[in-house]
């Protein structure tokens, strides 16, 4: 690992002024570990993270690589296989903070995620505009996968809304569930400086 060791498809062989000129071709990372039976869902995700101009790096946790080389995102993602492996584990092994500092925001999503109403430039304007390190975009009101009302999307607000929940009333002042204290992670999203922080304490 060398100071500007990263996540970019180029050869090993281009010259330090060369490699220097694309380091920054692609400011944001998407992780993702996949199995085939998610196969089309995950195509629609990473199309719309292609077309924002993101690195893309597939975990294959059912060692099935092959079945992906069909698509057009098969040969612009990077493929990593271990069989039976979660996506914190890939996430410890493979994303280590030095290997991902070119990028400014680190996505580490769940490979069921629907992307039909999700802009990412959008959404990091969100973040940015928050100031938030650590984030995660709130599901679709529609959707038939909400196990938490928590994390519904607000159809009014941008981000954080404080509500009743049941007897409680969420406030800003809030410590512990259902208010804060949980935090569902099917799709969360580091800046590079949370990244460094999360991924020591991830076992």
């Amino acid at each position: 690992m060398q100071v500007r060791s990263d996540l970019e498809i180029r050869p090993l062989w281009m010259s330090s002024s060369s490699r220097q000129a694309s380091v920054n071709t692609n400011k944001n990372l998407l992780a993702m570990p996949v199995g085939i039976m998610q196969k089309e869902n995950v195509d629609n995700v990473v199309q719309k993270f292609l077309a924002a101009n993101f690195t893309i790096i597939l975990f294959h946790y059912d060692g099935n690589v092959d079945g992906w080389w069909d698509l057009d995102c098969g040969d612009k993602a990077i493929h990593v296989v271990a069989h039976n492996q979660t996506k914190w584990w890939f996430a410890k092994r493979f994303l280590h903070p030095n290997v991902v500092s070119i990028y400014d925001y680190i996505f580490l999503w769940d490979e069921d995620l629907g992307v039909d109403h999700f802009d990412p430039k959008r959404y990091l304007q969100i973040v940015k505009t928050a100031g938030l390190e650590i984030s995660q975009p709130a599901l679709d009101p529609d959707s038939t996968e909400i196990h938490h009302k928590i994390t519904i999307r607000s159809r009014t607000k941008t981000w954080r809304v404080y509500e009743l929940r049941g007897k409680t009333k969420c406030s800003k002042a809030s410590e512990g569930p259902p208010c804060s204290g949980f935090v569902e992670g099917m799709a969360p999203v580091f800046t590079r400086s949370a990244w460094y922080c999360a991924w020591h304490l991830i076992q």
